[in-house]
């Protein structure tokens, strides 16, 4: 039995880069014991409070080593601290007349020194919210990075022990996912509409997939176009238990109704939970799905592969990338070798345009099989790294919608010293043509967007689509 905790998809990957790739931080901007950081070298302890010294460290941990820390303009960052420090103390009905931001000339020493001695003023007048105010100062200082893979892990509420299968949250996935919601919430499209019912509340309340959720806790999911906060509410995060009131229309009989549906644990299909899923289509064509660049994700897909071929003859692979979160950059860049040989992948790159390209694996064996790519707008981070490359190397065709935009660097994670992990990119993602795909995303060759009816009627327009273009 294996205990399953829940996280949110940026904390998963943060510290799967933290332990991955324990490398020296470039430099520190300050030599104070207290302001050094550096990735961890093993499990971190338990958590103690946030304190002003652990947000002085995150501060100067960002300056030093975030991909643009030495052009970043530390007035920006303290700006943002100190907006999220008013607006709490107006949401507990406590501001005080020292929350007045100090004057800061660029100096990021003497800035800090002048933003911690007002800080201090601020807290000795309510000292009971002396750790909320440290908290929200620092998510404020990482918020303001606008970093999709920029992070703050800290209070993770875990989830009690349960077995494998179990899920939490409303027992339903939508055409925007959480990583989505999360990453890049500007690139939704409506509508929004229920794709899955993996169980639980939502199973149990009759919703079914092509449902179009017109509201969300009495909130439209769109107002003009764009997407509302409201979205977020469908993936809620262990324990919060808030129900949430959703306005339901299905479009085959025109029914309108209203639903509650409370988060909690579900029992899942156990095969929604592989990484790997593979069969055989149209009696030679391997269909193989991979849900995330997990380690050793790429050997699977490969044997997947291999397995099929035994005994027959293959015309072709259609790879499912959709709702793949992304993972290992090593997992993706094996990947990709089995289709091409002697070529970049990707490049990261300093501030200062010096990059460094990514390579392709020579030593796997390429499957010389057509290859056919399933994206979607939940295809992120390395998938994206995948995409971009079959793309622009030219060694298969994508078919879909765009990825997600969420791809602008590995991340590397920090320890501070109460034992929290702050995580960024200390260098930027670019594709194998040099071009950024950081909230952009890779363009489908072929746009087959899934609608609220084929969801609906249970149709896969995008995985026809790829069929038909291997069968030609």
């Amino acid at each position: 039995m294996t205990a399953i905790r829940t996280a949110t998809a940026g904390l998963a990957l943060l510290l799967a880069a933290a332990c991955a790739a324990p490398t020296a931080p470039r430099g520190q901007a300050s030599t104070a014991a207290s302001t050094v950081c550096a990735p961890p070298q093993g499990p971190p302890g338990a958590e103690t409070a946030t304190t002003i010294d652990v947000v002085e460290q995150a501060y100067f941990c960002v300056l030093g080593n975030y991909y643009s820390g030495a052009t970043l303009d530390d007035r920006s960052l303290l700006t943002a601290g100190f907006v999220a420090l008013t607006q709490e103390l107006n949401r507990k009905g406590r501001d005080v007349p020292e929350a007045t931001m100090p004057a800061l000339t660029g100096d990021r020493k003497a800035d800090w020194a002048a933003f911690e001695a007002v800080y201090r003023k601020i807290t000795d007048q309510v000292p009971d919210l002396r750790d909320r105010l440290a908290v929200v100062t620092l998510e404020g200082i990482v918020a303001d990075l606008g970093d999709n893979h920029a992070s703050w892990a800290h209070d993770i509420k875990q989830s009690p022990d349960y077995y494998d299968g179990d899920g939490y949250g409303l027992g339903l996935q939508a055409n925007i996912n959480g990583p989505q919601v999360l990453g890049n919430p500007g690139a939704a499209l409506p509508p929004l509409f229920v794709t899955t019912v993996e169980g639980g509340a939502a199973q149990a309340a009759g919703v079914r997939p092509g449902d179009i959720i017109e509201s969300i806790n009495g909130s439209a999911p769109f107002i003009d176009a764009k997407p509302t906060p409201a979205i977020a509410a469908l993936y809620p995060q262990y324990p919060q238990a808030r129900p949430v009131r959703l306005r339901l229309l299905r479009q085959s009989t025109g029914r309108r109704w209203s639903v509650t549906l409370k988060p909690g644990l579900f029992q899942r299909d156990l095969a929604a939970l592989q990484v790997v899923q593979s069969k055989l289509l149209d009696d030679s064509i391997a269909y193989v799905r991979m849900r995330g660049f997990a380690p050793d994700s790429a050997d699977r897909v490969l044997q997947a592969i291999s397995r099929l071929r035994t005994g027959r003859t293959l015309t072709g692979v259609v790879l499912d990338l959709r709702g793949n979160g992304g993972g290992s950059p090593t997992e993706a860049i094996r990947l990709l070798s089995a289709f091409v040989h002697g070529k970049a992948t990707a490049y990261l790159c300093t501030v200062d345009g010096t990059c460094e390209a990514l390579r392709t694996d020579d030593t796997v064996e390429l499957l010389d099989l057509p290859l056919m790519v399933l994206t979607d707008r939940s295809c992120a981070s390395a998938c994206e790294h995948f995409s971009s490359a079959v793309q622009d190397l030219r060694i298969g065709q994508l078919v879909g919608t765009r990825t997600a935009g969420v791809v602008s660097g590995p991340a590397q994670g920090y320890l501070l010293s109460n034992n929290t992990m702050l995580g960024f990119p200390t260098r930027h993602h670019l594709g194998p043509d040099r071009e950024v795909i950081d909230r952009i995303g890779v363009p489908p060759d072929h746009y087959v967007p899934l609608t609220p009816k084929d969801a609906a009627a249970g149709r896969d327009p995008a995985l026809a689509k790829a069929l038909t273009l291997l069968n030609k």
